[in-house]
């Protein structure tokens, strides 16, 4: 979701702690805010500078900018009237944040009252009234058919256990189950997520025992949490989402996939699935892939086309599946010289023949006893030995897309990489100068998006008028095409294939220096790079294309001053792999997927057509040419050419 001045919000215990916070940090935005509160001269506090904050946008408004309604929580009379005049004055909800809490001071086991007035009443502040201020929302943003994001403040304490106050986790961990299982909402275009942050310094947490928020790393900044709370407002795939917050693991979602795993059921035969049209599949008992026969940079020389025996019944825990398409990478050549193996050249040599290729998508055509997808699923899969007509892996490593087009691939290596780079390596946040080199390539389109959708400034560059064309129609804000920048105005740099990047430009247009660089040409483009980094700035190593192919192969360089250009403005340079990062592949994936169904980012496949597993060498060598836009990729079986089939 877009924030834009004139939206509403409804915040609960608004008038203190986390719930202030997020009220002027939505204030801040443009956003009307209704304060609701059980103590009134905070909360008229509150609204008091909400209305400071709005008049920076607009000096006459027609309604006022901000409300404050005395409420108890737990009356579901006062909730119901409050909701209401809030629609009646801003004609509709945007966003609910329901961040009333509270916690018992006497020890549950040593209670001898009712519990009215301790733990009964901490089950209504923090469980039953946020499960009907949800209630509330919902009706009223489905009432004036508009959409909505709903934040529900738990703790993560409704993670795992707190000893100390276990009425408390019970509420917690109530809201945490609640809120991600209205996840669905989402068709609806209602957005439901949760934050859980550990010790925060407010009233309630600075009762909380020293030693105990000591031994997380003490209390999180306001500030981290207002992030995390932007985060799951403004990130339109967040649904159901638990954003966990700690000092020790930054902003962290929950749980995992492989934690999801564990839990999630099996679709039931009634169960609606997409199939692929049917086209009839035979299982040869040969079929033809590339290897790797000799180590050399030369991907040409080093490989060759070889038949190999199919063998049924494939093993209990694999699938064998059919390729359709592969995706071709710079790091093929890095991979057929034997860089992607650790120890000496002799001792790489003697694994030889390997099999090359490292991601694709295709059909499952048959599986074995322990793997639980059907025949007829299109999966993707990142793995070596995808250069292949078929290929054999655990059934693990496959996942299930909605259909095995090129798009799909360009989304495995590529667009995860950008994905997770940004948001891991880069600690990518909004408001930034982003630059991305070679972003006309098949990962740089994607970290061009992903920027921009964050609301960064992104900074692109390029070699060619097709290329930057293409850029601008992604929402690059400064595309530089090396190849045309008026170099009677610059200063010329000698950058990788020759050409000449535009160093003043960057220089020029932004003094300041750039804030994150995602960056995969190497060489003379790195140094470039650094130079251009500000203060705190983030440069991401993702690869060094421009080293890959020289003469006797990949050449390394020393950069001579880094660690005291590095010192002197507190910059990091950090490296990214993605085999590292498998567990988050799938959360990525997903997100990828959602982002393309909803028209907000484009796929670019190079229109050049590979067919074959013969012609993996010449896409390779395209690749490196410099000429192609977007990702490369091979169709292994011409028969699936013509199919249209489109995510």
């Amino acid at each position: 979701m877009e924030l834009k001045f004139g939206m509403s919000a409804i915040v609960t215990g608004g008038a203190s702690g986390i719930g202030r916070a997020i009220s002027l940090a939505l204030a801040q935005k443009g956003i009307f805010v209704t304060v609701l509160d059980f103590v009134e001269e905070r909360g008229k506090e509150v609204a008091f500078l909400i209305e400071k904050e709005i008049t920076k946008f607009h000096q006459n408004l027609n309604m006022p900018a901000s409300l404050f309604i005395k409420c108890d929580v737990t009356n579901s009379r006062d909730l119901s009237a409050a909701f209401d005049k809030h629609v009646e004055t801003y004609g509709g909800l945007d966003i609910s944040v329901n961040s009333a809490g509270t916690f018992s001071r006497v020890m549950f086991h040593g209670d001898n009252t009712d519990g009215s007035k301790t733990w009964r009443h901490t089950v209504n502040v923090n469980l039953v009234a946020v499960i009907e201020c949800t209630h509330l929302a919902i009706q009223k943003m489905r009432s004036t058919k508009r959409p909505g994001v709903i934040i529900n403040v738990g703790s993560a304490a409704g993670l795992y256990p707190a000893y100390h106050d276990p009425i408390y986790s019970g509420t917690k961990g109530g809201v945490v189950l609640f809120s991600r299982s209205l996840a669905p909402l989402k068709r609806k275009g209602i957005r439901v997520n949760v934050l859980c942050p550990e010790f925060v310094e407010t009233d309630m947490g600075s009762s909380v025992n020293d030693k105990h928020v000591n031994a997380v790393g003490g209390f999180i900044s306001m500030d981290t949490i207002v992030d995390g709370a932007l985060e799951l407002i403004t990130d339109e795939t967040k649904a159901g989402s638990c954003l966990w917050i700690t000092n020790r693991r930054g902003l962290e979602y929950w749980p995992t996939h492989e934690e999801t795993k564990k839990y999630r059921l099996p679709l039931s035969k009634s169960s609606k699935s997409i199939t692929f049209p049917p086209i009839s599949i035979t299982v040869p008992d040969t079929y033809k892939k590339i290897v790797v026969h000799t180590l050399n940079h030369n991907f040409r020389a080093a490989t060759k086309v070889v038949f190999t025996q199919l063998s049924l019944p494939v093993k209990s825990r694999h699938a064998l599946v059919k390729i359709i398409y592969a995706g071709v990478n710079a790091s093929d050549v890095n991979y057929s010289s034997g860089r992607y193996f650790t120890g000496k050249t002799k001792e790489v040599a003697a694994q030889l023949p390997f099999d090359a290729g490292f991601e694709a998508v295709g059909l499952v055509v048959a599986v074995g006893e322990f793997v639980h997808l059907k025949v007829g699923t299109p999966v993707a899969l990142m793995a070596f030995g995808s250069y292949a007509e078929f290929i054999e892996v655990p059934g693990k490593h496959l996942i299930p897309v909605p259909k095995p087009d090129a798009e799909v691939v360009s989304m495995l290596t590529s667009g995860l990489t950008a994905s997770i780079a940004l948001e891991k390596a880069g600690k990518i946040g909004s408001k930034e100068v982003v630059l991305v080199t070679a972003a006309a390539g098949g990962t740089g389109q994607f970290a061009v998006q992903l920027a921009k959708l964050a609301g960064n400034k992104v900074v692109a560059t390029c070699g060619g008028a097709n290329k930057a064309a293409l850029l601008t129609s992604l929402g690059a804000d400064r595309v530089i095409d090396y190849k045309k920048e008026n170099i009677k105005r610059v200063t010329r740099t000698l950058c990788c294939f020759g050409y000449f990047i535009n160093w003043k430009v960057l220089k020029n247009e932004f003094p300041k220096g750039v804030d994150v660089i995602y960056e995969s040409v190497g060489g003379e483009m790195f140094n470039l790079c650094l130079n251009a980094l500000a203060v705190h700035g983030r440069l991401i190593v993702i690869g060094m294309v421009s080293q890959y192919q020289g003469e006797h192969g990949w050449k390394p360089l020393s950069y001579t001053g880094l660690c005291e250009k590095i010192l002197a403005k507190s910059q990091t340079v950090v490296g990214f792999f993605l085999n590292h990062y498998s567990r988050l592949w799938q959360e990525h994936m997903d997100k990828l997927f959602d982002l393309y169904s909803a028209g907000k980012l484009k796929v670019v496949v190079d229109p050049k057509r590979f067919i074959g597993v013969a012609s993996v060498p010449d896409a390779v060598e395209y690749l490196h040419s410099g000429q192609s836009l977007g990702k490369v990729v091979v169709c292994i079986d011409p028969a699936f050419l013509q199919q249209t089939a489109r995510l």
